[in-house]
């Protein structure tokens, strides 16, 4: 669920050029409204994220997690094999 937490994030920063930054918390966020990507140095884990033309952000972590999200809503899945969901209606984990 964290990953969602930074894509949105992400989203509502988005610039029209690629800009990086570094957030209070020592993240290195770079965006270009299409792209993002950055590094957690308190964690060790860098993620990127894209958006296709439907919309959808895919992100990814360094540590093999990897979320689809739109519109709030979207599947995370763990590198462990565990799959959390938010819906409108609905969120968990199986």
């Amino acid at each position: 669920m964290r990953i969602l937490a930074l894509w949105a994030c992400v989203v509502f920063s988005a610039n029209a050029f690629a800009e990086c930054t570094t957030t209070a918390t020592g993240r290195t966020v770079c965006n270009n409204g299409q792209e993002a990507g950055g590094y957690n140095r308190n964690t060790g884990t860098a993620w990127t994220s894209e958006r296709n033309q439907n919309g959808v952000a895919t992100t990814q972590t360094s540590k093999g997690g990897e979320a689809k999200t739109k519109n709030g809503k979207g599947i995370y899945k763990s590198p462990t094999g565990k799959t959390c969901m938010k819906t409108a209606n609905n969120q968990g984990c199986n």
